[in-house]
């Protein structure tokens, strides 16, 4: 008789670090062999997103974001402190990425 293992899911926190649209993504899980710290495993259910299991330990590197084949399937959802900003120099406006 085989053993049944389960993984759940850390509590998220108020930041989800990885926004992950499951309209684009094609289940190919070139973002959980990238991922240096092993923030995602792979959905048991074939082409499916893969789980994001210990999003606090993202460190914001963009490697799942950056060699993920398709575009937009993947989003990095930086904390506020972490977030760039920048003035334009003739107004003063403030532009953050969103």
């Amino acid at each position: 008789m085989a053993e049944m293992i389960y993984a759940i899911p850390n509590v998220q926190t108020p930041n989800a670090p990885v926004i992950i649209d499951p309209s684009k993504c094609t289940g190919c899980n070139t973002c959980v062999e990238i991922c240096q710290i092993d923030v995602f495993i792979p959905n048991p259910k074939e082409g499916e997103p893969p789980i994001i299991l210990h999003p606090e330990e993202c460190w914001y590197c963009g490697c799942c974001m950056t060699d993920c084949p398709t575009p937009g399937a993947i989003k990095l959802n930086y904390p506020l402190s972490l977030k760039p900003r920048w003035r334009t120099k003739a107004s003063g406006e403030i532009h953050t990425l969103k």
